[in-house]
């Protein structure tokens, strides 16, 4: 850790959010921070699944748990060490292992009563055996064929070992090999759910687009650009969203001077309104600001081009606005024209301007936009999705998303740049960012099905074929019994482990 006369060595639990850090070359980053110099390679592997190295450099995010290639760099921490990402991947771990999908709880709840099924037939095959074959009842060695013999016989092969594991053997490979390629499913329930989505709902900055905003233009008011950039970079802070962070980030590169903000309080789909050298002073929309500053600056001020977006920057005037240029992801047409050629529907539900929506709309190929939402809109159209018969996937990165991705039939945050709440109501969170991962995911669950499917057909065919053998082939030997009961029981795990095999794929 940095301090003022130095640094010095301190144990990981003891790093705070906001620490100075100094990480070395060759060695792990203790948890997730953003560079303020120096610049690296960081390997990302154990996230992504990717071997190359990754660049750094000051403004960029270097995960938890990765690897410093070469370079000595100082950050401040973004985190503690619990809330780190490489720790908040072993808890999903952990969760997703302990929860079961309703496909396990029903074989469980299956299993239970086909043992009592069980137990009733082998006790009718001993009073049969006994009673009308005339078998002996007992005899001292197994070789010899008893009642009791061929009433064990039918137990070993109708015992539903195979049945109980041919769920938890692909939901778990799933799983693992999903978390692989940085693919965080919350439970089984998530990896089935996915897998009858029709409709896919997704939020445009941090998801659509790269989320990198960079600062084209800043338009003052009253007062100078100082002014204005000192009030953002103060306020900006206390904020996760996209444009916030893009003012920190350039906070950071420009050096730019702040400002002790108190009193903060941020409105979800609105901005951040705080205290500032004793004014109120407000970050955030367009409607926002106007009502809250005399005068009608705001109305007068023309709309920014199609592909910008704006925050506002108002106190009992209106200061000035920041205007901010985003970037489709590279891979986002792609995605969606694998997700339609998959017979999805998608949808964009964004809180942006229209002109804005519809500009990256018409580049990404999205079906249908909304745009203009509040949270609470965004919620409002979930729901009539999922009432018009839909089952609806959600995919946002932002806390205004968080409503949404709760009303969502499954919810799917981005873990790089999604906030804590989107990732708290995410069921599946992809750690790298790379929307290309939803498409895998998606085919991973559909994979998932087919296999839980042939797996049930194994255990069950298998244990009926071996029942009937029991039953009407009186001398049926014990070990050819077992050897079938535990082939089937072998056969449906090897068949569920294929799934760690699968690579991701987003080809049509």
């Amino acid at each position: 850790m940095i301090e003022n006369d130095g640094t010095r060595e301190i144990s990981i639990e003891l790093v705070k959010t906001g620490d100075l850090l100094r990480v070395l070359p060759g060695q792990q980053v203790p948890v997730d921070m953003q560079v303020i110099t120096g610049e690296t390679s960081c390997n990302e592997s154990s996230f992504t699944g990717e071997s190359v190295p990754v660049p750094k450099a000051p403004g960029d995010t270097m995960l938890s748990g990765t690897l410093n290639e070469h370079g000595l760099v100082d950050g401040r921490a973004l985190s503690d060490a619990a809330g780190s990402t490489l720790q908040r991947t072993i808890s999903l771990i952990e969760q997703a292992q302990a929860m079961r999908s309703p496909s396990q709880r029903l074989a469980e709840r299956f299993s239970s009563r086909y043992t009592l099924i069980v137990i009733t037939a082998c006790v009718a095959l001993f009073l049969y055996s006994w009673l009308i074959d005339h078998w002996p009842p007992f005899l001292p060695t197994a070789e010899t064929r008893s009642a009791f013999y061929r009433a064990m016989t039918l137990l070993v092969v109708m015992s539903p070992c195979a049945l109980v594991i041919s769920v938890p053997a692909a939901i778990l490979s799933a799983i693992a090999s999903g978390a692989r390629h940085g693919i965080l499913f919350r439970g089984g329930a998530a990896v089935e759910r996915l897998a009858d989505v029709t409709t896919v709902a997704m939020d445009k900055t941090g998801t659509l687009t790269s989320g990198h905003l960079q600062l084209t233009k800043c338009e003052t008011f009253v007062g100078d650009e100082n002014d204005i950039l000192t009030i953002s970079s103060s306020l900006a802070r206390a904020s996760t969203h996209p444009l916030s962070r893009a003012i920190a980030s350039e906070t950071v590169r420009r050096h730019w001077p702040e400002k002790i903000a108190t009193d903060i309080t941020q409105v979800s789909g609105q901005g951040i309104e705080a205290s500032i050298d004793g004014q109120r002073v407000r970050l955030g929309r367009r409607a926002w600001i106007s009502e809250f500053c005399n005068g009608n600056a705001v109305q007068q001020a023309p709309q920014p081009e199609a592909a910008m977006s704006e925050v506002w920057i108002g106190s009992k005037n209106v200061l000035g606005r920041l205007l901010f240029s985003d970037q489709l992801r590279p891979e986002t047409p792609k995605v969606l024209e694998s997700l339609h050629h998959r017979g999805l529907h998608t949808i964009m539900l964004t809180g942006d301007r229209a002109e804005a929506a519809e500009a990256i709309a018409s580049q990404a190929g999205v079906s249908a936009v909304k745009s203009g939402l509040t949270p609470k809109d965004k919620v409002a159209a979930v729901q009539q999705l999922k009432a018009d018969s839909n089952v609806v996937a959600m995919i946002g990165d932002g806390v205004n998303d968080a409503p949404c991705l709760a009303a969502a039939d499954v919810s799917i945050a981005m873990g790089l740049q999604g906030s804590d709440a989107a990732i708290e109501q995410a069921d599946i969170i992809l750690s790298d960012d790379r929307l290309e991962k939803f498409v895998a995911a998606y085919d991973l669950s559909r994979r998932v099905k087919k296999i839980m499917r042939q797996n049930i057909t194994i255990a069950l065919g298998m244990m009926l074929i071996m029942a009937v053998a029991t039953w009407f082939y009186s001398h049926l030997h014990l070990a050819m019994g077992v050897a079938m009961h535990e082939g089937s029981t072998i056969a449906v795990v090897l068949n569920g482990l294929r799934l760690l095999r699968m690579k991701p794929s987003t080809k049509s």
